[in-house]
């Protein structure tokens, strides 16, 4: 349906419109002058259309000094264009339309960046112009491709049974988790809402109300730094909690969301429609992390055991173990043929992290089983072939082998793994490739301390049947806790919660809280589960990392709107501002200048 400022927008005119007339509206893209004839790239939000105009025409000259990014109206017929100028990367790159008449409806001052290409720039420039940065191509696409991934969701929740609900923004300051924003409440002097780090306690609640699936695209507010993969400040999540369910309920939902989204929005690979279960232990050991980026082959293995052999004369890593260290190694297939600077520069790297570097060796066989490389003359035959066994290596592989401490060991061998596999080029980017991980620790002992502390979420419901766990042995609690994860990312933790309140007061108690202290810090949860709660669970996939993957962007800040910079600031609308003293005595709130 047109009216005065368009027949059609600037991505439907075809072949079969020419000799029509035709009316179009948007922004000057780009203009290309060739003397007796200009040729101006007219945007709008749906795409792009070339128009022509010739010197003879009367507006030619106006049209020639209108600045880039003015918006303008154009009436003029369509025409074809010559064959060897037809545009096969746009929509309507068959025709083009010779401009008749033509009016600025919005002038533009000289531009901070540019629009019409999606090069890098400056990001402080790029967020307090957001509004230009997001007329560029690539980010227009991003927001949409948001846009049309959310609607996707709520659909298929609806198809899954689930119904929306909205929960309260202001809300009580939580005592567990990252930094609340607060809000004061002027009818309630001195005392402060929250703005909700998630929705976890209302979605609980709102399955001991009785509903039975729930979900809602949540905004969530943590005062939290920035980083590529995290928003500071707010940020979106699919949540969603479901009553009557084990942990594979939860699971089966979220895979067919997640198998559905990816195939409808991505050309990518999903390598498994099946999600892999990996248990948090394994996934600490086998990549050094409980994020493992499963489009990577390389695996980490333990081979500490090695160093209690007479044969091996390694004598720094033997030291280190007997001393409480462990050994653990990366092996890479048919690599006899790298060069000495490939291997010395993985060494050179991890020094550069902060490790003491990696040893390395490769496989070699003659008469007999050897190692080709600084360390390899420390391992004799017999203990080569032992490594190979543990490790599934073959003659031609290389090894290189980290000695530390678990928790550093864990960190160096994780980003290794990355490391090498992108310096042989391992990792195929057309892939997706999804997991669980699985059955958490309950708790952790904090090292410095030696305090009993709850290793992730304090409201997980433990594993095994309430009256034969052994709680006098915490740290072989596990708890129905899971992530799931998408190429290193994770997506979300999610669990099966603990809805039992006398559970809750014991494993609150292993940890230092006694009854009153969880009574007052969560009163309302403990409060509505003793009328009756059902066993429920649930999950909470970040909306940004999802469309994040989707765009095949590593920055959140490429598909999110508005977002804030590194210091949440929001540079566009100046926020946080200062506010005036009679805001302030309303609130009745004063501030303490700095000296």
């Amino acid at each position: 349906m047109s009216n005065k400022y368009r027949t059609h927008n600037c991505n439907e005119l075809r072949k079969e419109h020419v000799n029509n007339n035709a009316v179009l509206s948007g922004w000057v893209n780009k203009k290309r002058d060739h003397g007796n004839l200009l040729f101006i790239d007219l945007r709008d939000n749906y795409g792009v259309t070339q128009c022509i105009i010739e010197k003879e025409n009367s507006h030619f000259k106006q049209l020639e000094k209108t600045q880039l990014e003015t918006v303008v109206r154009i009436e003029g017929k369509v025409v074809n264009r010559s064959e060897e100028t037809i545009n096969k990367e746009i929509a309507s790159g068959e025709i083009e339309v010779v401009i008749q008449n033509f009016k600025v409806l919005g002038t533009c001052k000289e531009l901070p960046l540019p629009v019409f290409s999606d090069q890098e720039y400056a990001e402080d420039i790029r967020l307090k112009y957001r509004f230009l940065d997001l007329r560029r191509k690539k980010i227009h696409e991003n927001i949409i491709l948001r846009s049309k991934v959310i609607s996707f969701i709520r659909n298929e929740m609806g198809k899954l049974g689930f119904l929306e609900f909205q929960t309260p923004i202001l809300t009580s300051s939580s005592p567990e988790g990252a930094r609340d924003f607060l809000v004061p409440s002027r009818l309630n002097p001195g005392k402060f809402y929250a703005l909700p780090q998630a929705p976890q306690q209302f979605k609980q609640l709102i399955m001991v109300s009785g509903f039975d699936k729930y979900f809602q695209v949540a905004p969530c507010f943590r005062d939290e730094d920035a980083r590529a993969d995290r928003s500071p400040g707010e940020f979106y999540q699919l949540d969603l909690e479901m009553s009557f369910v084990e942990q594979e309920d939860v699971f089966n939902v979220v895979e067919k969301l997640m198998v559905n989204t990816f195939k409808e929005f991505s050309k990518k690979k999903l390598l498994f429609d099946k999600f892999p279960r990996i248990t948090y232990k394994e996934a600490m050991l086998k990549y050094g992390s409980d994020k493992p980026d499963l489009r990577n082959p390389l695996i980490i293995n333990d081979i500490t055991e090695i160093f209690s052999r007479e044969d091996v004369k390694f004598e720094i890593f033997k030291k280190l173990v007997k001393s409480g260290s462990r050994v653990r190694c990366i092996v890479t297939k048919n690599t006899k043929d790298k060069p000495r600077s490939f291997f010395d520069n993985i060494d050179k790297w991890a020094k550069e992290q902060g490790a003491s570097g990696l040893a390395y060796f490769t496989f070699e066989k003659d008469e007999i089983i050897s190692g080709k490389g600084p360390v390899g003359k420390f391992f004799s035959s017999e203990s080569l072939e032992e490594i190979m066994k543990l490790t599934g290596a073959d003659i031609g592989d290389s090894i290189f082998l980290a000695c530390s401490k678990q928790q550093e060991l864990e960190k160096i061998t994780s980003l290794a793994r990355t490391k090498i596999a992108k310096d042989l080029d391992l990792i195929d980017d057309n892939i997706f490739a999804f997991c669980w991980v699985v059955d958490y620790p309950m708790f952790e002992k904090d090292e410095v301390t030696n305090k009993i502390e709850f290793s992730h979420n304090p409201f997980s419901m433990p594993q095994g049947e309430i009256d034969q766990i052994n709680f006098d042995k915490p740290l072989d609690i596990l708890a129905f806790q899971y992530d799931i994860v998408c190429n290193g990312i994770e997506l979300s933790s999610g669990a099966i919660r603990n809805h039992i309140p006398e559970l809750m007061y014991k494993l609150f108690s292993i940890a230092g809280y006694d009854k009153a202290v969880v009574d007052e810090k969560f009163s309302g949860m403990i409060n509505a589960l003793s009328y009756g709660a059902p066993p429920h669970g649930g999950i909470a996939p970040g909306i940004d990392r999802i469309v994040m993957l989707l765009a095949n962007e590593k920055n959140i800040r490429e598909v999110t709107m508005f977002p804030m910079n590194q210091n949440a600031q929001d540079l566009m609308m100046n926020a946080p501002s200062e506010v005036n003293e009679k805001q302030l005595k309303e609130l009745s709130i004063s501030l303490k200048t700095k000296k």
